[in-house]
């Protein structure tokens, strides 16, 4: 059982926007010494590890509910320009097969697919905020491009030790002008490859309020690519979470736009 977030003033907030994985390509040495490397410095290597142009993946995602029951999903996914489009296609169970998720603009668009009625409908703006499948990801989680420089303002904290790893910890804090759905966000970051293995979401409106948090782990190397090959999202307002874990994964496929389109929801 999850441990349930409470509200506690001496501690303070922040968030990430993830696709439906976090990759990069094999980063060079940072010119700058690592003992000196502010926030912005380690912020803006993270921003250069979602840097793919284009990915296709296939997912497992496993919603296990406060009473222990599972539920699974299979779907595939393409993403293109760093992930601003992003095209979610269900196979499993059944009930779901075929109906598909379209977001484009960092999920500031949505459109949903629907197979048995062949209808596609557009989700308000403010459904970005909801759940996916009723998952512990957000439509807004799963769509969003990653670009932590434009939308927080970024500070190194002491570092520390995180699932094994020597890492960075930095504090995000949201610009007043950024409409992401987290006020604050804490980030674990692997020395040696800048690579986010535990990132905390706090509340849009309190950020002393913890709402969430994403381990990444089974980090591999794919074409090139350090991938995260399982995300475990914690709810701790639900007391909920829900796991991914990598089928298949390819880097630099070709994808035509035209894929990422309303009319090409119903194929």
């Amino acid at each position: 059982m999850i441990e349930k977030a409470k509200k506690d003033p001496q501690r303070r907030a922040a968030f990430i926007t993830i696709i439906f994985l976090t990759a990069a390509p094999l980063i060079t040495p940072f010119s700058i010494p690592l003992q000196d490397l502010t926030g912005e410095d380690i912020i803006q290597k993270v921003d250069d590890l979602m840097s793919t142009q284009t990915a296709y993946a296939k997912m497992k995602m496993t919603i296990e509910t406060t009473s222990g029951q599972k539920r699974t999903f299979l779907y595939e996914s393409w993403t293109k320009d760093e992930g601003e489009k992003n095209l979610i296609r269900y196979l499993e169970p059944s009930r779901v097969k075929d109906q598909a998720v379209l977001m484009l603009n960092n999920a500031n668009d949505i459109w949903m697919f629907f197979p048995r009625t062949q209808r596609v409908r557009k989700l308000a703006t403010h459904a970005k905020k909801q759940k996916m499948q009723g998952s512990d990801f957000s439509y807004e989680d799963m769509g969003g491009s990653g670009e932590f420089e434009e939308d927080f303002e970024s500070e190194r904290l002491q570092d520390e030790q995180k699932n094994g790893h020597d890492c960075y910890k930095v504090e995000l804090i949201r610009k007043p002008e950024s409409n992401i759905s987290y006020s604050r966000l804490l980030i674990w970051v692997i020395k040696e490859n800048f690579y986010p293995i535990v990132i905390e979401y706090y509340d849009e409106e309190d950020p002393t309020y913890l709402q969430k948090t994403l381990t990444q782990s089974d980090i591999e190397v794919i074409d090139g690519i350090p991938t995260a090959k399982k995300m475990v999202m914690q709810n701790l307002n639900d007391q909920t979470q829900t796991v991914m874990e990598v089928v298949e994964i390819k880097y630099d496929v070709e994808l035509d736009d035209r894929m990422f389109t309303e009319r090409s929801l119903k194929r």
